[in-house]
């Protein structure tokens, strides 16, 4: 019975008896200048599940290199492919309207409140847990936007959820949205997504690789899932598109510092396919929810350039799922089924 129906009638009001959904996000600078970029910088590449590096070794290097260099280069690549028109990053603008569009799919049940929030960056994931407790959300789903698990993704956003619930006196219950790496209706999803971005080309690629952000290969070493739940889904896309291995290829991109990370690299693999004689290719990003920097700037524009100056003709950047109706009808999906019991 609500709160409200039992109180005395000098209690104070007290909203109760909704259950929130949180689409939690890895973050994004507020802007592209150098203050902007240091301020998410630092707060990135402090995470402990993110540089497991001993805070000793890392902290100079942290404090003494990288924020002092690469806040300017960043920030000029996010210049590259800022939305302009909202003057957000696209991270924050398919979030956003991932969140709006799943508030409209749950507008005949008022008992659901949908937020969004970021890992880095705001809106933090502590406001908006605290907006959803006030909002009289007793029950919080928490969707880390990563269809594969990796401690450095999905753990830290639970982490900071957890994290929030030590600093409330009167906790909401909580759940967390696990990988979906292997899921049909995701699979399905990307499916649908390659043959119709591919049917609106005039060439057909001979190779299309799916570039999974890397982890470092001592995290997967430690027992980290991501490797093997990355190469689980192109399995599963290559078996529903009836792709060869050849056709359909797995690769690791975004690799940072000087250890050994997950291979083979997209970028050297872009380059060699060229050298090999190979002159067209598409690239998706099926660990990506949202086209973000990883996306836009480094498979679509750094690793198209590095393909087409090695010998290569035709490249494709696939987009991201973001807000369409596929993409959306896999987020809803899994939030319907991770809210079992609940409704």
């Amino acid at each position: 019975m609500p709160l409200a129906e039992t109180a005395p009638a000098n209690h104070p009001p007290v909203k109760s008896g909704k259950v929130g959904v949180l689409l939690v996000n890895l973050g994004t600078p507020d802007g592209t200048d150098y203050t902007s970029m240091r301020r998410y910088l630092r707060e990135f590449l402090s995470d402990r599940r993110v540089i497991e590096w001993s805070r000793l070794f890392w902290y100079p290097i942290l404090y003494g290199i990288v924020l002092n260099t690469r806040p300017g280069k960043v920030g000029k690549a996010y210049e590259m492919i800022w939305n302009k028109d909202l003057n957000e990053s696209y991270l924050r603008t398919y979030t956003r309207n991932q969140a709006t569009l799943m508030a409209a799919a749950f507008a005949d049940q008022p008992m659901i409140v949908v937020d969004w929030g970021m890992r880095y960056g705001q809106p933090s994931i502590a406001s908006r847990m605290e907006a959803l407790q006030k909002a009289g959300c007793e029950r919080i789903l928490v969707f880390p936007l990563y269809p594969q698990y990796a401690a450095a993704t999905t753990a830290t956003v639970n982490d900071k959820a957890f994290e929030a619930l030590l600093k409330m006196r009167w906790q909401p219950a909580l759940r967390t949205v696990p990988p979906y790496h292997d899921d049909p209706v995701y699979i399905d999803a990307l499916a649908t997504s390659i043959t119709r971005h591919l049917a609106t080309l005039d060439w057909e690629p001979e190779v299309v690789l799916t570039s999974f952000h890397g982890i470092p290969k001592s995290y997967f070493d430690k027992g980290d899932p991501y490797y093997c739940q990355c190469q689980k889904t192109a399995r599963l896309l290559r078996e529903k598109l009836g792709w060869s291995k050849d056709k359909l290829q797995v690769t690791f991109q975004s690799r940072f510092g000087p250890e050994e990370w997950l291979q083979p690299y997209t970028d050297k693999t872009v380059e060699k396919l060229a050298q090999d004689g190979i002159k067209r290719i598409a690239v998706i990003n099926p660990g990506f929810v949202s086209d973000c920097l990883e996306t836009l700037e480094e498979i679509a524009e750094q690793a198209a350039e590095s393909f087409h100056h090695n010998g290569g003709e035709k490249f494709a950047h696939i987009p991201c799922l973001n807000d369409s109706e596929e993409g959306m009808t896999v987020l809803e999906h899994v939030v319907r089924r991770e809210l079992s019991g609940w409704l």
